[in-house]
């Protein structure tokens, strides 16, 4: 028996056109509507239509086919529009002032509706045709949906055989359902833009280095998280745990990238409360029993969310003041999207067990004329994700890591990821607000993503990885604490005296010296605990056009583990790049681990003395590899 023909045995009286549902609607009544892609188009057109209704108040979260009456006036004197998020085809209504925004965590919408801080009188939602024993599904949108249906007087249903069927907690039986029509249509088609650009590229390589094989991903709302995507596509055994499912997904899913194994929370399923974009990712999570289609309450509570072990969420901003605060709500004064999961998913991130969340957007606006990382929010902007909420920002020129750092290292952290032409300003104005110290240099003002290839990691012979770089401005505390960390004789090797202190001024000096061609500084980095210590550092610094003095510091527990060998190699492909054809050192004659190093790498190194010190000079052309 097919169902509609189980709908006339089961519940005749029940069935009726999309008019005669929408006459049961009364004046002055208050009327939840389906979200996005699940919205019931025929029976909005149907609503609109009536010009016997007035007064009605409609509350939605993303709206799109509302979007074709907000320029009509006889519209909006029928109808007020009350959205929880400001979609793409609402965004002008609403700098027009024509649609009012609330602003709610999407965790929490539901709460509104189940207390009554919201009242509802009528749902409009779109279903799937019931199954054998009265069940449709609410398919690709359940996050607030369900507690719309729940919580209203009285539900219309636009049965749509073109709705995917979900399952989790997506099932509404038709007895819950006062009316039912039936009309076939596509479903809303929503596809962003996911052009391929530099700077997306740029920063999906960046967030390619944060996120590890069996992570699981959120996957914030915005054009740029979803383009990132793509570069994810070398990891594996990703899971997902998300607010909203697109067709961004659609390759990891198909190149098995994403296979929920290694999921601490619902293994095997992919979590997510919304599905919107094309008629192909409709069609694939139809009947999929991967997907788990839970109500927002639910998918968005963060203490669900850290149920997941290295939970990385993913979302979007519009602008990252230089103490960490996030804007992605409004554009000054102009409501431009909404709260959305972002501040969800950030807190769920990070009490997940080796979770944390990373904020991306571009370093500027489109015309490259305005830097989104700023002293401070634009005037009117509101706070959507505060400064101890953030873990990690990336833009197109690096990553900054904010949690745990004091105003002084989020300045020099984002402004060594703001756009070069902007860097100095942002430290001019960091210091004007007695952020940073006076003195204070700012990062270098160049494009310095050809440092990337500078990077490299080594595995010792106990196994464990150290990650090699080159020195930052925002490395200032991690250097000073390697130094505090040295013995006396460790310090002494290096410096040729009793050194105690390094100092602010000393690292400055230091810094204003490096342009990472002629002069480079390496540190070594190992991860404790989340964390990463310095235990070794490299260095080189110009002596003339042909020749640089070369320097090294390892961390007693790490010596003898051929970190040194390892660095020497790492400096010498550098200094090679920029035209050097060999290394000099002064070494202590006691030093002979070091002078042994030497050696191996360069067996016909010369050597001459000056006093109890031992000057060594290396050509490159005769360097043996380790």
């Amino acid at each position: 028996m097919d169902c509609i023909q189980w709908l006339s045995d089961y519940c005749p009286d029940k069935i009726v056109e999309a008019k005669k549902a929408i006459s049961q609607v009364k004046t002055g009544s208050r009327i939840f509507i389906g979200t996005g892609s699940g919205e019931p188009q025929h029976l909005i057109r149907t609503m609109v239509q009536n010009s016997e209704l007035d007064d009605i108040t409609i509350y939605q979260m993303l709206s799109q086919t509302l979007a074709d009456y907000v320029d009509d006036e006889s519209f909006l004197r029928r109808f007020s529009l009350k959205l929880f998020f400001i979609s793409l085809a609402m965004r002008k209504a609403a700098f027009e002032g024509k649609i009012d925004y609330i602003p709610a965590y999407l965790s929490q919408v539901p709460r509104l509706f189940y207390r009554k801080r919201t009242g509802l009188d009528v749902a409009l939602v779109q279903v799937s045709p019931p199954d054998r024993f009265g069940n449709c599904s609410l398919g690709v949108s359940v996050d607030i949906t369900r507690a719309g249906v729940d919580n209203s007087q009285l539900v219309i249903a636009q049965v749509n055989p073109m709705m995917p069927r979900t399952s989790g907690d997506s099932f509404v039986h038709v007895d819950e359902i006062d009316y039912l029509v039936l009309h076939e249509e596509p479903l809303v088609v929503s596809l962003p833009a996911l052009t391929e650009t530099e700077v997306a590229r740029r920063i999906g390589r960046y967030v390619s280095q944060l996120v590890d094989n069996g992570a699981t991903l959120h996957l914030g709302f915005g054009q740029l998280p979803y383009s990132i995507l793509k570069y994810l596509d070398e990891k594996q055994n990703l899971g997902v745990h998300t607010h909203l499912i697109s067709d961004g997904f659609l390759p990891l899913f198909e190149k098995k990238v994403i296979t929920n194994k290694k999921k601490t929370f619902l293994p095997g399923r992919v979590v997510a409360s919304l599905c919107m974009g094309s008629e192909k990712i409709y069609n694939y999570v139809n009947d999929n029993p991967m997907f788990y289609f839970r109500s927002s309450e639910f998918v968005n509570d963060p203490t669900v969310i850290a149920q997941n072990d290295n939970l990385v969420s993913i979302s979007s901003a519009l602008e990252v003041d230089l103490t960490g605060q996030v804007c992605s709500d409004s554009m000054g004064y102009q409501f431009y999207s909404g709260l959305g999961d972002q501040v969800d998913f950030l807190r769920g991130s990070t009490m997940s067990k080796g979770g944390f969340s990373i904020i991306v957007l571009p370093s500027t606006t489109q015309d490259g004329k305005t830097s989104r990382i700023v002293p401070h929010l634009s005037e009117g902007a509101g706070v959507a994700t505060t400064r101890g909420d953030v873990n990690f920002v990336v833009t197109e020129y690096g990553i900054a890591e904010l949690q745990g750092k004091s105003i002084y290292q989020r300045v020099v952290e984002l402004a060594q990821i703001a756009h070069p032409k902007f860097r100095e300003d942002l430290i001019e104005a960091a210091k004007e607000r007695h952020y940073i110290f006076a003195d204070q240099l700012p990062p270098q003002p160049e494009d310095l993503l050809f440092l990337d290839g500078y990077k490299s990691t080594m595995v010792t012979k106990n196994g464990q990885s150290i990650e090699f770089r080159p020195l930052l401005a925002s490395d200032e505390l991690a250097s000073r604490n390697f130094f505090y960390s040295l013995t006396k004789q460790t310090i002494y090797y290096r410096f040729f005296h009793n050194r105690k202190i390094f100092t602010h001024e000393d690292l400055q000096k230091h810094l204003a010296t490096l342009d990472y061609r002629k002069n480079m500084s390496m540190i070594g980095l190992v991860r404790n605990r989340g964390n990463l210590d310095v235990v070794a550092t490299g260095s080189y610094g110009m002596v003339d056009e042909t020749t640089a003095e070369v320097a090294f510091i390892v961390r007693e527990d790490r010596q003898g583990m051929g970190i040194a060998s390892y660095l020497l190699g790492v400096l010498e492909k550098i200094a090679r790049e920029n035209h050097y054809k060999a290394f000099s050192a002064y070494v202590l004659r006691e030093n002979a681990a070091m002078i042994r190093v030497f050696k191996k790498r360069y067996p016909n190194l010369k050597t001459s003395r000056e006093g109890g010190d031992i000057e060594i000079h290396m050509d490159f052309d005769d360097a043996v590899s380790s």
